[in-house]
C-alpha cells in the first residue's frame, strides 16, 4: 500500500497559496485494507474512505471509462493493479494531477509543474471531452487564478469549444451548473468564469440571459465601458473586491442588468426601465438553474431596485422606508449589508470609478437603524390598537427618516 497527497493541496502547496482541503489517493489496496485499518467507506459509485484520525479523504487509485454521455455517464475501475500514473491521467487539469510522496517527492507524469510555472491552465489528455462539468472546471479556475496570470491553454480552449458544438454540455444537470457557478463567483476574479465560458461558447448555452448583454452599448457619460457586458464583468470583480467570497453578493452582480438586453434598438444606448424588465429574464434563470431562493429573492431586489439606491440620497423618506421594507431590513439588517454590496458594485464597476465614494449605502444602514429604533410602546400607552399602531409606527419612522436626511445635507 502506497499513499500519496494529490490534487488541490499539492498544487496550492507549490504556489503558496493556503491549502483548505487534503486529498490521497492509495495504490497497490483493496477496500477491506482500509476498512481494517478503521477507514470509513463514503464513496457511493467508487472506494472512498475517511482517515479515522485526520477525517481527510483517501481514495483508491482507479480508472473510469466514458459509457454514456454527462457527469455521470462513467464506469469506474478501481484494484491493486491500478497504477498512480493511470490515475493521474483521469484528471482534468495538469496543475490537478501532481501527486506527493510521503517522503515529498513529486510525482508528475503531465508536467503540471511545469504549467504552474508557465501560469497555464491545460488538460491531462483528450478524454478531457468526455467530461463536461470539466469546462465549467476550468473557467471556476480561470477565476480563481487569473490574478496571478492564469489563461487557458488555447489546445484545451478548442476542445472545450468543442465539447459546445458536439453538445456535450446539454447534458449538464442543473444543479450542476450552479454548484460551479456559486464557486466561481466567489473567487477573486468571477469575471475571468465569464470570458472563458464566452470564448468556448458555453455562454450563451449556460447563461444565454448574460451572453445576450454583450454588444450592447449603454451611454459613455455614465459607462466609459460602453458594453453592458463588459459593465456585468467589472461589477462581478468589483463585488468580490468589497464582499471577498460572498457568491450571495456575487449572483446579484451577475444578473442586475439583464434588462439591458431587452432594450429596443431604436432606444439605444439609453436603458429607460431596464431594472423592471430585467426580472421576467431573471426569474427564468433562477428556475431553470435551481437558484437558492435567498439568492434568487436578494437578486430580485437589487435587480429591481438598484436605480433607486443610487439616487437614495435623493428619495422621499416615504420611499426610503418603503424600500427598507421590501428588503425586510428592519428584521434582517444584514441582509441590507448584502444588497447594498452588490449596488455599490454596480455603482463602481465602470471605467474610471473603481475607487469612487458611495455615501448612499451609509445612509441606508443609518436609515435603517432610524427607522427600527422606533417603538410600538409609546403608541401602545397611548391607547392606539391594531393597524393604529401599525400606522403611527410608518409615519414616526417615516418621520426619523426625514430628520436623518435633514442632518446630514
Amino acid at each position: 500500500m502506497r499513499i500519496y497527497l494529490v490534487g488541490g493541496a499539492v498544487r496550492d502547496t507549490l504556489l503558496g497559496r493556503p491549502v483548505v482541503d487534503h486529498d490521497h489517493v492509495v495504490v497497490g489496496a483493496r477496500p477491506d485494507e482500509l476498512l481494517a485499518e478503521g477507514y470509513r467507506p463514503v464513496g457511493k459509485d467508487f472506494p472512498v474512505f475517511l482517515h479515522p484520525q485526520s477525517g481527510e479523504e483517501y481514495a483508491l487509485a482507479r480508472t473510469e471509462r466514458k459509457t454514456g454521455h454527462g457527469y455521470h455517464g462513467f464506469a469506474f475501475h478501481a484494484d491493486p493493479t491500478v497504477t498512480l500514473e493511470q490515475d493521474l491521467a483521469r484528471r482534468d487539469l495538469t496543475i490537478n494531477a501532481i501527486a506527493q510522496a510521503q517522503d515529498g517527492t513529486l510525482v508528475d507524469p503531465f508536467d503540471g509543474t511545469g504549467d504552474l510555472a508557465r501560469r497555464l491552465l491545460r488538460h491531462v489528455s483528450p478524454a478531457f471531452v468526455e467530461d463536461p462539468v470539466r469546462l465549467l472546471r476550468v473557467a471556476r479556475f480561470a477565476a480563481r487564478f487569473a490574478p496571478l496570470g492564469f489563461t487557458v491553454a488555447p489546445e484545451t480552449m478548442a476542445l472545450m469549444q468543442l465539447m459546445v458544438r458536439q453538445g456535450e454540455i446539454d447534458h449538464l444537470v442543473p444543479e450542476r451548473v450552479w454548484q460551479e457557478t456559486r464557486k466561481a463567483l466567489a473567487e477573486a476574479q468571477p469575471s475571468a468564469f465569464l470570458r472563458v465560458l464566452r470564448e468556448a461558447g458555453a455562454l450563451a448555452v449556460l447563461f444565454p440571459e448574460v451572453d445576450a448583454l454583450y454588444g450592447v452599448p449603454q451611454r459613455a457619460e455614465f459607462h466609459p465601458e460602453v458594453d453592458t457586458g463588459v459593465h456585468v464583468e467589472m461589477v462581478l470583480d468589483m463585488a468580490a473586491r468589497i464582499a471577498p467570497g460572498n457568491d450571495v453578493v456575487g449572483f446579484c452582480a451577475l444578473t442586475h442588468d439583464l434588462g439591458k438586453a431587452l432594450t429596443p434598438a431604436d432606444a439605444l444606448p439609453r436603458h429607460v426601465g431596464h431594472e423592471h424588465a430585467g426580472v421576467k429574464p431573471l426569474q427564468g434563470l433562477v428556475a431553470r438553474l435551481k437558484v437558492p431562493t435567498e439568492h434568487a429573492a436578494l437578486a430580485e431586489l437589487v435587480c429591481r431596485e438598484h436605480l433607486n439606491v443610487h439616487r437614495a440620497l435623493e428619495l422621499k423618506a416615504s420611499t426610503v422606508l418603503r424600500l427598507l421594507s421590501s428588503l425586510d431590513a428592519l428584521r434582517r439588517p444584514e441582509r441590507l449589508g448584502l444588497f447594498l454590496a452588490a449596488c455599490e458594485a454596480d455603482k463602481r464597476g465602470r471605467l474610471g470609478h473603481g475607487d469612487d465614494d458611495y455615501p448612499q449605502a451609509a445612509y441606508l444602514l443609518r436609515a435603517r437603524d432610524a427607522a427600527a429604533a422606533v417603538s410600538s410602546a409609546p403608541f401602545a400607552a397611548q391607547g392606539l390598537q391594531g393597524p393604529a399602531i401599525g400606522e403611527a409606527m410608518a409615519a414616526a419612522r417615516v418621520a426619523a427618516i426625514a430628520h436623518l436626511r435633514q442632518s446630514i445635507a
